[in-house]
């Protein structure tokens, strides 16, 4: 059952990742509260496991096989949904290198994925809410849009377009009452942290999780339910005042790594 705070009963949310990671702990805590959520995966195992411990648990899931960087694909899946209240757009890949070690086909990975998905989606979702009176907008940023992160080149540049996206669309859209906010994490421990350690770092990956978990001044990763949380309240009517904003969730990294 729905709680009275941060309700979403009879709201219907897209979230975009939904499969793993961030996007699976958004779109549980959603169909708690009461959305019918649909999740947007580029796996479709995945994708279904997700909808399918939702129903288990009595709540409403439908699940979609889309790559975000392919609009037509995008724009036919929204026009199925038809009334997305919510949107988080949380699909994303990761790379690592500096300028000189991101190859062309590298960097356009990262850009189709991370900057055009985002847009497409985006794309796809605004007239709808337009024509349903408004509806609110999450955009997965990251500290690294507005810190210099070593060996995170096209990461970067990706999120910082993410951020700025959320800024435009916010100023253009917010008379038709449609609010667009983003959030940007630090290192969160996802399915996607353990790969990453276990493919770079083998033998090693406990020390280098440690490594990396005390980057964070509070001393550890973020739980993806952590992250899910300020999702909720931001995408939830207890934030209709809120809109063009970037909120980090980086347990300190911004301001206390000085």
């Amino acid at each position: 059952m729905a709680g009275s705070i941060f309700s979403l009963q009879s709201k219907t949310a897209v979230v975009t990742g939904g499969g793993s990671g961030i996007g699976k702990a958004v779109a549980l805590l959603f169909a708690r509260q009461g959305a019918h959520v649909h999740v947007l995966d580029l796996n479709e195992e995945n994708a279904n496991t997700v909808v399918h411990e939702i129903q288990q648990a009595g709540g409403q899931a439908t699940a979609h096989v889309v790559n975000v960087a392919r609009q037509k694909e995008v724009v036919a899946v929204f026009e199925k949904i038809a009334t997305p209240n919510i949107l988080v757009n949380s699909a994303g890949v990761s790379h690592i290198g500096k300028l000189e070690n991101t190859p062309e086909e590298d960097f356009d990975r990262i850009y189709e994925v991370n900057v055009k998905g985002t847009y497409n989606c985006l794309y796809a979702a605004v007239p709808l809410m337009k024509k349903a009176g408004g509806g609110a907008i999450l955009n997965m940023a990251s500290i690294a849009a507005v810190v210099g992160i070593p060996d995170r080149f096209a990461y970067s540049m990706s999120k910082g377009a993410v951020y700025a996206m959320t800024l435009s669309l916010a100023k253009d859209y917010v008379k038709e009452g449609i609010r667009c906010n983003s959030i940007s994490p630090a290192r969160v421990h996802t399915p996607f942290v353990d790969g990453f350690l276990a493919k770079n770092y083998p033998g090693k990956e406990q020390e280098m999780f440690e490594k990396l978990s005390q980057t964070q001044p509070i001393g550890r990763m973020a739980k993806p339910e952590e992250i899910a949380g300020l999702i909720l309240y931001l995408c939830s009517d207890e934030a209709s005042f809120i809109t063009g904003c970037d909120y980090p969730i980086d347990g300190g990294f911004i301001k206390l790594n000085n």
